[in-house]
């Protein structure tokens, strides 16, 4: 059986599965710079393959990253998700935000949606993020949700990185 992602809202915001019509904004995202901190960027093909991956990923462990739209006008503006693929030590919640879609408190929003279902609805623990040194809008969002930088780590790929640890469910009462 093939897990479907649950459709999430905000007062703005939708968090709705990845379809075949993402793909191109998810190959334009992961071709630029910006994709830097997710292992960017990537040539077409590894776009693509990137994109089966995270559709994947809900099949393999029954969660995911969602797209992130403007309910109002259906612009997708990123993705908010988890991600915990082979060799990770434990479940990651990440963010992408599309060009032009930086500063509205999109990614904010989702995360904290994101969140609140991994503790209330899936009853996991505290989550983690996994921040590439430097990634300074990556590190001011997470230190806004009120992580804190925890231990430096190096990923199965090699890349150095800093994992951040959110608050548990009890903390944020």
């Amino acid at each position: 059986m093939t897990p479907v992602a649950p459709v999430l809202t905000t007062e703005r915001l939708t968090l709705r599965a990845q379809t075949p019509s993402d793909a191109e904004a998810h190959a334009a995202f992961y071709g630029s710079v910006r994709s830097a901190g997710m292992g960017g960027p990537l040539d077409r093909p590894q776009a693509w393959r990137q994109f089966a991956a995270e559709l994947g990923h809900w099949l393999l462990r029954g969660y995911g990253f969602w797209m992130v739209e403007v309910t109002e006008t259906g612009q997708t503006v990123g993705q908010v998700g988890f991600w915990n693929p082979d060799g990770w030590t434990e479940v990651e919640i990440g963010w992408a935000m599309f060009e032009g879609s930086e500063g509205k408190g999109y990614a904010y929003e989702a995360a904290l949606t994101a969140r609140a279902y991994a503790y209330d609805t899936l009853g996991w623990g505290p989550l983690t993020s996994v921040i590439v040194p430097g990634n300074t809008r990556s590190e001011a969002l997470a230190a806004r949700l009120g992580a804190r930088p925890e231990r430096d780590w190096l990923s199965p790929s090699g890349r150095q990185a800093v994992i951040w640890r959110h608050p548990s469910k009890a903390e944020l009462a």
